[in-house]
């Protein structure tokens, strides 16, 4: 049996200073979600590992995302019990906040077409690519919400 694939254009993007480092969580784009401004989509995704204690203001008041970034992974600090279970929801909640509240970001996820987008890096196996062995659960979520914005 011959196997027929179809090649997908692929939009590599991590620094946010390259071509679609937009797309990143570290990009610098203020989001407003539950009645709170955050720095950056990265802020409020570390911060919600601890919601109900004041360690989410901490989070929030970080001055650069990899500082947020760096809170959030702290293994001293009481990440919330039910974290693997609502990570990918609250991600979610994040990115939708991001292209519906700028539309200069809209139009750039949207003009990306059926690429398969990835987050490049080897830092990250879950959210990004690892270099091809990793889930890139980051580029699968914006795929979905880039399907969504279409319709």
């Amino acid at each position: 049996m011959i196997e027929l694939k179809t090649s997908r254009k692929q939009i590599n993007f991590y620094k946010t200073k390259e071509p679609y480092g937009a797309l990143s969580n570290f990009a610098r784009y203020p989001v407003l979600i539950d009645g709170l401004t955050w720095p950056t989509t990265e802020h409020y995704y570390q911060a919600q590992k601890f919601l109900g204690t004041e360690y989410v203001e901490f989070v929030r008041n970080a001055d650069v995302p990899k500082a947020a970034a760096a809170l959030g992974r702290d293994a001293l600090l009481p990440l919330r019990e039910d974290w693997d279970e609502v990570k990918e929801s609250v991600m979610r909640v994040a990115l939708y906040a991001k292209f519906t509240q700028y539309i200069e970001l809209r139009n750039l996820l949207l003009d990306t077409e059926d690429a398969v987008l990835a987050e490049h890096t080897d830092n990250d196996m879950y959210w990004g690519d690892g270099l091809g062995s990793g889930k890139n659960r980051l580029g699968v979520l914006l795929m979905e919400v880039r399907s969504s914005l279409r319709g």
